[in-house]
C-alpha cells in the first residue's frame, strides 16, 4: 500500500472521523462508528477509493 492521503486531506479525515465517532457516542447511535472509515484512512495514508480514478493527494518529492 503505497501512500495516496497527503497533509490537509489527512488532517481533515481525522477531523472528520473523530467528530463522527463523538456525535455516535453523544447521541448513543451505532452509526456513529461510521467515522472509523475516515479515521483509519487518515492513520494509515491509504484509501482505496483514490485507486480506481488514480487520485493522489500527497506532495511529490523532488529530486535534487
Amino acid at each position: 500500500m503505497k501512500p495516496n492521503v497527503g497533509g490537509f486531506d489527512r488532517i481533515l479525515r481525522a477531523l472528520v472521523g473523530l467528530v463522527l465517532l463523538g456525535v455516535g457516542y453523544y447521541f448513543k447511535s451505532w452509526w456513529g462508528l461510521v467515522g472509523i472509515v475516515p479515521l483509519s484512512t487518515a492513520i494509515f495514508r491509504f484509501c482505496p477509493a483514490y485507486l480506481p480514478i488514480g487520485l493522489n493527494t500527497c506532495e511529490l518529492k523532488k529530486k535534487e
